[in-house]
């Protein structure tokens, strides 16, 4: 079977093709041609659409997916059709389900799940067993299996010699160890930005300082032991000053961002409305500003959607009480392309990611496999609910304008359309 992409547009650094429209042919999950035009034949399929852009595959590096234990949030199979039709060909699948994704029975039960799909799963196991934070999991082991990091998912490890353990012991296979950037002394029963809006509110604040020591430690731990670390999620200024001083250092740190922290602030909570409950929390325009600056610098590293469905039970229920998470897939480009020029979002979303966490990245050309998204950077639309693919409603992003379609993915040797 072939597949011919018309008048594409080409978004992608290490092609010899990038920012040039041309055609596409992929035969047998491999790019066979790439030509100005291409005599289309009749067993082709054809795609042929408006303002059509193709880059490398998009990856997503912390996908919460209820299964096992919460199907009832997501199960794997519809998270992979979700992931394809917003875009990504590969997903990093987070250890937050029940049981805890701690072992290697664990992996090999995700990774079984996901297999023929045109999205491939990759696993980031718990660091800890039943990331409770007291014994380290069986890294090693898991890692042989097919993980591509360990961490608590939102949890942060509180154990200084534990996380000093963990980094030493991670390099003897030179895995990849994810710290939480989150003190819980510090944040105590917080469950909003500490600040002007928590105040007025009546919410019980979270300072940015409970991020800042976090990273602050775990910063002086790598720089002790040496190591890869990857800090996922950050929030604030600060935590953007910390890593970029680090980076200079030579310590080998990264770090993400979650597509809603660069667009959404605390402001979003006067209504009360607990789609807007994150953690980290939703923080300020100041602290918006320096994620962006970070983004383009390339102090950080990678962007993410932090898709992590919660069942309406959790999520329509008083603020204080509800659970903290927000689906992203479906908008993560439509949200960060309104303030991010696209070739930023690319590189954090692609090449970036990919690197860190090990996996191969298709350029764009000739006899390569064909692994690529399928978009329309320049589309206007209004997010509802009707756009929520996600069997969760969580979506932070409802009624909210978002720039640009995404048209789906050829990756696997499947073509998967929105």
């Amino acid at each position: 079977m072939s597949t011919l992409l018309k008048n594409a547009t080409i978004i992608d650094a290490s092609s010899p093709y990038h920012q040039q429209k041309k055609d596409i042919l992929i035969s047998d999950g491999k790019i066979e041609k790439i030509e100005d035009s291409i005599q289309q034949k009749k067993n082709y399929t054809i795609v042929n659409v408006d303002n059509l852009h193709v880059s490398c595959g998009w990856f997503d590096t912390s996908v919460s997916l209820g299964e096992p234990g919460f199907e009832e949030r997501e199960t794997i199979k519809n998270g992979l059709q979700v992931a394809a039709k917003s875009g990504f060909t590969t997903i990093a699948v987070n250890s937050n389900t029940n049981p805890i994704i701690d072992s290697k029975s664990d992996v090999e039960f995700l990774i079984n799940k996901a297999q023929n799909s045109a999205v491939k799963l990759y696993p980031i196991t718990a660091l800890t067993i039943n990331s409770e934070g007291v014994d380290m999991a069986e890294l090693y082991d898991m890692q042989q299996s097919g993980a591509v990091a360990f961490g608590d998912y939102n949890k942060p490890i509180e154990n200084d010699n534990l996380m000093k353990v963990a980094l030493l012991y991670a390099q003897n296979f030179d895995g990849l160890v994810l710290s939480f950037p989150k003190n819980n002394k510090i944040a105590g029963e917080g469950i909003a930005n500490e600040g002007i809006n928590s105040t007025k509110l009546g919410l019980k604040g979270i300072p940015a300082l409970a991020e800042h020591i976090q990273i602050a430690r775990d910063l002086f731990l790598l720089e002790y032991t040496g190591g890869k670390l990857h800090i996922p999620t950050i929030s604030s200024a600060k935590s953007v000053e910390l890593i970029k001083d680090a980076k200079k250092k030579g310590l080998k740190v990264t770090c993400s961002v979650a597509a809603h922290h660069l667009v959404l602030t605390d402001n979003e909570l006067h209504g009360f409305d607990s789609n807007f409950k994150t953690n980290p929390p939703l923080r300020t325009k100041d602290d918006i500003k320096f994620l962006q600056k970070g983004v383009k610098s390339g102090v950080i590293d990678i962007i993410t959607s932090d898709h992590n469905p919660i069942d309406i039970e959790h999520k329509k229920v008083e603020f204080s009480e509800a659970k903290d998470g927000v689906i992203g897939l479906e908008t993560a480009f439509g949200a960060i392309n309104s303030v991010l020029d696209l070739e930023d979002f690319i590189n954090c979303i692609t090449t970036k990611p990919k690197e860190i966490f090990g996996i191969e990245n298709y350029s764009i050309k000739e006899g390569n496999i064909a692994d690529v998204t399928l978009f329309d950077p320049n589309s206007d639309i209004t997010f509802t609910k009707e756009h929520i693919l996600s069997t969760s409603k969580n979506s932070p992003f409802i009624n909210k304008k978002l720039k640009g379609n995404v048209y789906g993915i050829f990756a696997n040797n499947q073509l998967i359309l929105k």
